[in-house]
């Protein structure tokens, strides 16, 4: 099969598109023919080697979990699915292929009106947001202030917080400002003079606060928050430790799934909308995550195999 590998830490020019033996899924495991696999940071990060403390990757790797596609074989034990099955979750293998392994239980059916390319990218931004609003125990009635409102986590974020009964106070940029509205928060301009802004909408203070930004919006987060208990970022460790506030890096977890769940419903009543910006080829995954890391898609970017 063909699957897009990298043998060097650096940037989109160490990835290769090349030809490696179709991975056989083994106890409790599935393959599945890649219909679709969302590009996410971490990817990128993962490629420029921030996340290793090793100078050069053991093996030539892949890169991608985010994945939605069709079951082409099924491993000893597994009953959840049988080959055909539309299917969309996390992968085991690298999604940036034509096929990828998976375990069931990390995988949900695929509704028919759900389209391969939102499948295909709903796991890591859908489970992250869920579980940093779960970490934060907003309840319904409260109001919650997210940085970053209009990125695929935020913009995640939002949805779901205003389906649960929230009030939602989002930062972007003065071009994503109609954006944020349209999802349900009230939109308010990052930049110079952000904390007297917020505090014209907010003057009793905000109940919790989500940083999905990094750039540097924290400290009038704590402010508005009145302290850092209910304050969390998913978008700087350096500005979490200069400020005192909780790092999430975990993505969703065992969330992931029931974060899923909830947010299906959203989706196919027309109550969630997760925009796609653009869709490549595996020769176009390096492109990709250069988009990824440099610029601000609008939307998710999303790798199309075949």
């Amino acid at each position: 099969m063909k699957a897009v590998r990298y043998a060097r830490y650096g940037g989109p020019e160490e990835l290769h598109v090349e030809e490696i033996e179709e991975p056989c899924p083994g106890e409790g495991q599935l393959s599945i023919r890649v219909r679709a696999a969302g590009i996410n940071p971490i990817d990128w990060k993962i490629l420029r080697g921030m996340l290793s403390p090793d100078p050069a990757p053991p093996e030539p790797m892949g890169l991608g979990v985010d994945v939605a596609g069709t079951v082409q074989r099924v491993g000893p034990g597994v009953n959840a699915f049988a080959p055909g099955d539309e299917v969309f979750g996390s992968s085991s293998t690298p999604a940036y292929a034509e096929l990828a392994l998976a375990s069931p239980e990390r995988l949900l059916a695929k509704p028919p009106d759900v389209s391969w390319e939102v499948a295909g990218s709903l796991a890591v931004v859908v489970g992250t947001a869920y579980a940093t609003l779960d970490r934060l125990g907003l309840k319904e009635g409260e109001t919650l202030l997210l940085a970053g409102a209009s990125g695929s986590v935020g913009s995640v974020a939002v949805q779901l917080a205003v389906a649960r009964g929230l009030r939602v106070i989002g930062t972007a940029g003065r071009s994503k400002l109609a954006q944020v509205e349209a999802l349900g928060a009230e939109a308010v301009p990052y930049g110079d003079g952000l904390l007297e802004r917020l505090r014209e909408v907010a003057p009793d203070g905000v109940d919790a606060a989500l940083d999905a930004s990094g750039h540097g919006e924290l400290p009038a987060l704590v402010e508005l928050t009145s302290g850092t208990e209910r304050v969390l970022t998913i978008a700087s460790s350096a500005e979490a430790q200069a400020t005192g506030v909780e790092f999430h890096a975990g993505g969703g977890g065992e969330l992931t799934i029931p974060a899923m769940r909830e947010v299906l419903p959203l989706i196919e009543s027309g109550a969630f909308t997760l925009p796609i910006a653009a869709t490549y080829g595996l020769e176009g995954v390096g492109e990709a995550l250069r988009e990824s890391e440099q610029g601000h898609p609008a939307g998710k970017l999303v790798i199309v195999p075949v």
